[in-house]
């Protein structure tokens, strides 16, 4: 494919949505020109031949959103392609490119999210996915239920986009002191939740699967890494129901906590390619999960799934993944087979370039 000139453009760092875009970016900058556009802690310093411009796209509607279109249609001016991660920044850039100046830009929207919420909620959703529809030449989803619901939009062209693991080091378990400060025994199990607490989360099920787990493995504690706006709700609820969890707020040693994990467990009402499952998976944790959006298509038949939410479910898999040990070296080996069957970035960038070149012809 000749040199491009390509923007990506991302309103979101939450989930990993700021770093596929950001990765994206790098890899596509090996041989076209690209701009990175999107919140400052995405855009600094980007990396390979990127040429970084900071964006703000908030979650909602606010007043700088007529600055952001005006901006959008500056770093759009003369681009073969303009790529947008998230439903608020593809509204935008289908708004920002529906002018004659720029209807020979191609426009790609990737959807990293399904509306979770509130019928006005999912009413929004649905119109600002019908705003993208009527301007962009392909709507990707990261899982299949957010391709079939940009189709029933009127998306021409949909696909799900693949959406790989960062590399990351392998992990050293916490040992002596390290698990000392946790309030850890060598005799406790430990069960781990990686997650930004955000409604999303599925936090009220985490709560009551931690409370029957406390009658089912009294040795097990869990683990949850992560911070939030739904993190001092999560604490004071751990606290007055004394409920055998350790919130650890943001870390960055979560190699660490999956390589000292028993189980990695995701109580999501949604999830698109999880990231937190896909590590999981690499590093030989046993996973179990709730079956909601692509995490089924993520890990396969290498994990536990259970339907949302039902806490007797999950604990009652939680439960079987530490007393069976044979069960949890299954898993373990499934889960690594499954993790060498996930796409790469380098499976990504080729499909990417793929759509770039449909749609620009």
């Amino acid at each position: 494919m000749p040199d491009l000139r390509i923007v990506q453009l991302t309103g979101s760092t939450a989930g990993g949505i700021g770093r596929h875009a950001r990765s994206l970016a790098v890899a596509l900058s090996a041989d076209h020109r690209v701009i990175l556009a999107g919140p400052a802690d995405v855009v600094a310093a980007p990396g390979g031949r990127v040429h970084p411009v900071q964006i703000e796209i908030t979650d909602r509607p606010q007043v700088s959103d007529a600055r952001n279109l005006a901006r959008i249609r500056t770093v759009a001016r003369g681009a073969d392609v303009l790529h947008a991660h998230g439903l608020r920044a593809g509204a935008l850039a289908a708004l920002a490119l529906s002018t004659p100046a720029l209807s020979r830009t191609a426009l790609v929207v990737t959807l990293h999210n399904a509306p979770v919420g509130s019928g006005g909620v999912r009413t929004i959703a649905g119109g600002l996915l019908r705003a993208i529809a009527a301007r962009a030449n392909a709507v990707l989803g990261v899982s299949s239920d957010l391709v079939d619901w940009a189709a029933q939009h009127g998306a021409r062209l949909t696909e799900r986009a693949l959406v790989p693991a960062p590399q990351t080091r392998a992990g050293t378990p916490l040992h002596g002191a390290a698990r000392r400060a946790l309030g850890l025994s060598p005799e406790h199990r430990l069960v781990l939740t990686v997650a930004r607490l955000a409604p999303q989360k599925g936090l009220g099920l985490l709560a009551d699967s931690a409370a029957l787990l406390a009658d089912r493995v009294p040795e097990a504690r869990w683990l949850v890494a992560g911070g939030g706006p739904l993190l001092d709700d999560l604490a004071d609820q751990v606290l007055g129901e004394d409920l055998p969890v350790i919130l650890l707020g943001r870390r960055d040693d979560v190699p660490d906590l999956l390589a000292s994990a028993d189980v990695l467990v995701s109580t999501s009402a949604w999830e698109g390619q999880p990231i937190n499952v896909q590590e999981a998976l690499a590093a030989g944790v046993p996973v179990v999960a709730t079956d909601v959006g692509g995490t089924g298509e993520v890990t396969g038949a290498a994990a536990r799934l259970v339907p949302y939410p039902d806490p007797d479910a999950l604990t009652t898999q939680i439960t079987a993944v530490l007393r069976d040990a044979d069960l949890a070296d299954e898993l373990r080996t499934a889960g690594l087979r499954r993790a060498g069957e996930l796409p790469t970035l380098a499976d990504a960038l080729r499909q990417t370039l793929g759509i770039y070149a449909r749609v620009i012809a």
